[in-house]
């Protein structure tokens, strides 16, 4: 392991005060950033008064108190960020109808549990097995379901298990034990034509960078382990293992370097011989070098129809469906919005049939709202449907309903089960089963409502989208004179969108007087194809343009300080943060949480997946050296803070350590955390309100001019402590 540059988070090693890190150097005592002071090292060690309850002065009768911004006491506090969400993994029907769904617990340090709905939710799997699987790295797509049969990647050995849902006793082991976790299972599905599990297999026996992947049959019937049979093989990625209920035919989508699948896919039909092998196959969409098309998500409808989504022609993701006989791509819904999303994961399912009908339950993305709908394949008619959610992401049906995952900007991320009238046409009951954060309702009072911000870019004519979000607090107020500091958020990907759901680490700071803004820049997904490509070629000068913008776009409009202008960015976005601050100077301070520094380090490092993604956002040689902000430290100018998993295997930790000790070296204040046992990121309650808390008090002690009203006990920073 590396020699320890900064302060290294163990939650197995905490130090005697309260701090729950281990700090190899010398923590701070705990503050509040006096604003009187004249310079920003003066630190008041006075204890800081408590949250208070969630109360409103309002509720009192009493005016809000004129504060600074930034200093304003609230009750969502770093504790209540880091335990009250959970993660959510994946949703599936289980034979007798009820859902069964992947929850992320912090509590259990990030530990990822099958859960199925009764009256009150059971855990499906035994307390030492936990349903993830790190095929891409990124993973998704741990679980699936046949009637009481559940099939799971185990996190600990990557191996797949079997669990029969209320049956006592350990899962039993379906694939064979290599020693370590270096063969991952995702995205696989039940083949009933020939009783055994059809998977995506990605096997990093004989190299992590370059891992064989491949579609493999798994048998499912005797006591024996078996090897998995490949099934398909030979191209470098493979996604969405399909099969058709009525006739021995499966669907499935692959790529090869050096597309993304959303730059360009492939999607096949097979059909199984007599023995199980697949013979016939053919190609369905993707295979026309002259047609630019990314499909994705096929399903099989009851009648055995093939139905998916793709992007050819307009550029946006909508509905097709293949007509066999005559080799035809019929459009099913044809509209200018998204009916899905990137695959940055396996098991995405965007849309699904309602029982044996030939409806399609389905949600689509426009102009930064998703949207919700019934499609009579027969007729062709569409019935909008009205629910209390306007982000939604992954559905699956059962005759007359379907349980869906959504948000708001007042609800947190979470499964709502909707009943549908006869014609499955209107809503007539919809009801929440499951939420990852059910005790936010008590801070609503407190939480900043976005706005959408359309914003032009530095190209003349051409606009970006961001979620703006003000200051709140009903207790608080800013001073006449004052106007609030902006930290800016660059989300990862960089091929990602941000939603307007409500996320209670936007809340902690905006409940403190801080506006804070998320920005869609050019080369996000939501908005079309041509705008998902401003980015080719482009990373580190549209993204980091765009963030610049929009910031400067506030600043214009009277709505934030332009002296306290801050930004913060994970992974991609943690890039164009520290692109921003190395190649423009628009920001007083920023925050990097496993970003990268070094682009050709990261292409040279990175796993299989994004192997060739960064030549195709980057382009040549030059570019590569010029869009690296290590090369440039020379032109830092402001304070950095960077977080980073030692077990990360996307943006590797050497990344954040060269940063570290090239700031350092050049005198700029500086702070490196490191956590050890974090991958790509961070999973675990501890970390999560470390990350959270020392953002804020760098930000205080560097660019500040306000009081933190939390009790911190910040790190050392170096050229500044």
């Amino acid at each position: 392991m590396a020699t320890r540059l900064a302060t290294i988070f163990s939650p197995a090693r905490r130090s005697p005060a309260s701090a729950p890190a281990h700090l190899l150097h010398r923590a701070l005592p705990r503050f509040r950033h006096r604003r009187a002071c004249p310079s920003p090292s003066r630190m008041s060690s006075s204890s800081a008064a408590s949250p208070a309850p969630p109360a409103t002065a309002a509720a009192g009768g009493d005016k809000p108190a004129a504060a600074p911004y930034g200093s304003w006491r609230s009750p969502i506090t770093a504790d209540v960020v880091s335990g009250a969400e959970r993660r959510l993994g994946g949703i599936a029907l289980a034979g007798d109808g009820r859902l069964l769904w992947i929850e992320g617990r912090p509590e259990e340090k990030g530990r990822m549990v099958i859960v199925k709905e009764e009256d009150r939710p059971v855990d499906v799997i035994p307390q030492e097995f936990a349903a993830r699987t790190l095929a891409q790295e990124y993973g998704g797509g741990a679980f699936a379901v046949d009637k009481s049969v559940v099939v799971f990647s185990n996190y600990k050995d990557q191996r797949l298990y079997k669990q029969t849902i209320g049956i006592a006793g350990p899962p039993v082991p379906l694939t064979p034990d290599y020693g370590a976790p270096d063969v991952s299972y995702a995205d696989g599905v039940f083949d009933p034509h020939f009783g055994r599990y059809v998977t995506v297999v990605e096997d990093r026996r004989k190299s992590s960078l370059n891992p064989t992947t491949t579609i493999a049959v798994i048998n499912l019937s005797g006591d024996d382990v078996c090897e998995p049979k490949e099934l398909i093989g030979g191209n470098d990625f493979y996604a969405f293992p399909r099969i058709d209920q009525n006739k021995r035919r499966m669907a499935w989508i692959e790529w090869s370097h050096p597309n993304m699948p959303w730059d360009k896919s492939e999607l096949w039909v097979g059909h199984f011989s007599e023995s199980g092998d697949l013979a016939k196959r053919v190609c369905v969409a993707g295979g026309n070098p002259l047609v630019v098309e990314s499909p994705s998500e096929p399903k099989w409808s009851p009648k055995g129809e093939l139905f998916f989504v793709t992007d050819r022609g307009s550029g946006f993701w909508n509905i097709y469906k293949w007509v066999e006989e005559t080799n035809e791509i019929v459009p099913m819904y044809a509209l200018d919005a998204e009916f899905t999303r990137p695959l940055w994961v396996f098991g995405i399912s965007s849309y699904d049939f309602l029982g044996n009908s030939n409806h399609i339950i389905f949600s689509y993305r426009q102009q930064g709202r998703s949207y919700l709908g019934v499609l009579d394949c027969d007729s062709g008619s569409v019935s909008l449907l009205d629910i209390p959610f306007p982000d939604l992401s992954n559905v699956v049906a059962g005759d007359d309903y379907f349980y869906i995952e959504g948000a708001s900007a007042s609800i947190p991320m979470s499964i709502a089960k909707v009943t549908l009238n006869e014609s499955k046409t209107k809503v007539i009951n919809f009801s929440i089963v499951w939420s990852s954060s059910p005790d936010v309702v008590q801070y609503k009072p407190f939480f900043s409502t976005p706005e959408i911000v359309e914003f032009p870019t530095s190209k003349p004519g051409q606009k970006a989208y961001a979620y703006l979000y003000p200051p709140s607090n009903p207790n608080f107020q800013g001073l006449p004179d004052e106007k609030p500091p902006l930290l800016v958020k660059t989300h990862g990907g960089p091929t990602a969108e941000t939603r307007a759901v409500l996320d209670l680490s936007v809340q902690y700071w905006t409940s403190r007087g801080w506006a804070y803004v998320d920005v869609n820049y050019g080369g996000s997904t939501g908005y079309g194809r041509e705008y998902r490509e401003r980015l080719l070629e482009k990373w580190g000068i549209v993204d980091v343009d765009d963030c610049c913008s929009c910031a400067r776009f506030l600043v214009e409009s009277g709505k934030v300080d332009g002296q306290r202008l801050c930004i913060t960015g994970r992974s991609a976005g943690g890039y164009t943060t520290l692109a921003a601050l190395a190649f423009r100077d628009t920001f007083k301070a920023g925050a990097s949480l496993y970003g990268i520094g070094d682009l050709t380090l990261m292409r040279a490092e990175t796993h299989k997946f994004e192997s060739h993604y960064i030549d195709n956002l980057v382009g040549n040689e030059k570019a590569y050296y010029e869009r690296s902000p290590i090369n440039f430290v020379d032109q830092f100018t402001c304070p950095v803070i960077l977080f980073q998993g030692l077990e990360d295997k996307v943006v590797p930790p050497d990344q954040a350590q060269k940063i570290y000790k090239a700031l350092k070296e050049k005198g700029l204040p500086v702070a490196l955390v490191e956590y050890e046992g974090e991958q790509h990121g961070f999973r675990k309650a501890e970390n999560i309100k470390f990350t959270l808390e020392q953002q804020m008090v760098f930000f205080a002690r560097l660019v500040g001019k306000f009081e933190v009203a939390d009790e911190i006990t910040p790190i050392k920073i170096e050229n500044f402590d």
